[in-house]
């Protein structure tokens, strides 16, 4: 792969028109802009990160976690463009210096196409197709689309929601350039390659993505029936570093914050990120009298400042083989000691002690049935509109999600349109309206 191709102006879309330079932003921060003032970037404000949205105490939803990602993005990006720069010339230069834009905006945008209630919300979707009442439809539907439901993932449906026309909407979705949109591709590959379930694309927009892809010079590696697989864009791998960095040390701050992890605990856990000289030098800037929130913040942010100077020195050393598209793993997976090993005690300390708390078990079990209700309602009145209570539903629904296609998997997949473009509190209400439980107001 050659860095002047694969940073690329060219808009989905637009394919066949360029725009002429009348401002000083450029083409990729064209794309962030456009991104921070769309509905469903503010949507996100109330969308479940991992706790619960905020009562009194305010910890991460999916918003303010998409804006710190997109700074830590732009700080992996600006790094990574100044040690590359000395290695080429001409217009790979001029490539290369786009880098930080393009990098903030796709981690602003890599979580749009997430549902309702986290991950939960994802597992709803997959189970009532897989195991639940929407397994009827397996014979009714291509193979195609049958693994693009059952292995429902918010990264294709994020690819889907940037580049599809809606009813009633523009050619090219939100028009991003080529590049943002490869860059927010973490799994370049069809629902039929799936893993754990990830994938890169619906069948839907099978044919953008892989025009996007073979246009910005990236190889193809599988290319056979329905399976479909090319190697990552290289922007993937900080855009993914910066979300592994900020979902791991925010949510041990948040755990603090909600006091799941005391502030002993909390401290000694961001302090293992650094050498004995190191910590003698953080613990005086802060010493333990200082106020405990302050205290973490700080760590916090020395923590994040040094797992992004490490991601880049790993970005720039395997540089070679990320172009070649034989780079395995993560730039998290290839950290020194001891950032490796700290980080991954964070990881274990999350997974015991914060994503089985009470708080986050509440919300899964709460935002699984809701979703798997409201999806049951609605599979049920896309397959039998004629009947009255379906025709009821279906009034709820933008004119933008076609419901009311002849065809029944383009109906299926604007039933998924319209329920991961939902609110945690949106979903919610509909949830309470359609069982009788809550009345409109007047």
């Amino acid at each position: 792969m050659k860095w002047h191709q694969l940073i690329s102006s060219a808009r989905w879309g637009k394919q066949n028109s360029q725009r002429s330079a009348t401002e000083q932003r450029t083409e990729f921060q064209r794309d962030y802009d456009r991104l921070i003032f769309s509905s469903p970037f503010r949507r996100l404000q109330n969308k479940t990160q991992v706790f619960p949205l905020p009562g009194s105490v305010f910890v991460h939803n999916r918003l303010t976690h998409s804006l710190e990602v997109s700074s830590v993005g732009r700080s992996l990006g600006a790094d990574v463009a100044r040690l590359l720069i000395p290695r080429y010339t001409g217009e790979d230069v001029a490539a290369l210096e786009s880098i930080s834009a393009i990098v903030s905006a796709a981690c602003l945008a890599h979580d749009l196409g997430n549902p309702p209630f986290g991950h939960e919300g994802e597992a709803a979707i997959r189970s009532f197709f897989a195991e639940g009442e929407g397994l009827h439809l397996q014979d009714k539907l291509p193979i195609e689309v049958w693994n693009d439901i059952t292995n429902f993932d918010g990264n294709a449906n994020t690819f889907r929601l940037l580049t599809h026309q809606f009813n009633g909407r523009r050619a090219g979705g939100f028009v991003m350039t080529y590049s943002t949109l490869a860059a927010i591709a973490k799994y370049p590959f069809s629902s039929s390659l799936a893993t754990h379930p990830k994938f890169g694309f619906f069948e839907a927009e099978r044919e953008a993505f892989a025009h996007i892809f073979k246009e910005l010079g990236i190889p193809a590696l599988e290319e056979e029936g329905t399976n479909l697989r090319f190697a990552r864009h290289p922007l993937v791998y900080l855009v993914e570093a910066a979300d592994d960095i900020c979902y791991e040390v925010m949510d041990i701050e948040d755990a603090h914050k909600l006091r799941i992890l005391s502030t002993e605990e909390t401290r000694q856990l961001l302090l293992d990120f650094f050498s004995e000289e190191e910590r003698k030098s953080l613990c005086s800037a802060y010493p333990e009298g200082t106020d405990a929130g302050d205290q973490i913040a700080y760590l916090r942010s020395c923590v994040i400042n040094a797992l992004e100077r490490a991601c880049v020195e790993v970005f720039v050393e395997h540089e070679a083989e990320i172009l070649e598209g034989s780079f395995q793993g993560s730039l998290i997976s290839q950290l020194p000691a001891p950032l490796s090993s700290a980080y991954q005690k964070c990881a274990a300390v999350a997974r015991k002690r914060i994503y089985r708390s009470k708080e986050v078990a509440d919300i899964e079990l709460s935002g699984y049935h809701i979703i798997y209700t409201l999806l049951s309602l609605m599979i049920g009145a896309v397959t039998a509109p004629e009947k009255t209570y379906s025709q009821l539903l279906l009034r709820h629904v933008s004119a933008q999600y076609e419901v009311h296609s002849p065809d029944l998997s383009t109906r299926v997949m604007a039933v998924l349109d319209y329920l991961s473009g939902m609110t945690d509190v949106y979903a919610l209400d509909l949830f309470r309206k359609v069982r009788g439980m809550q009345l409109p107001a007047i």
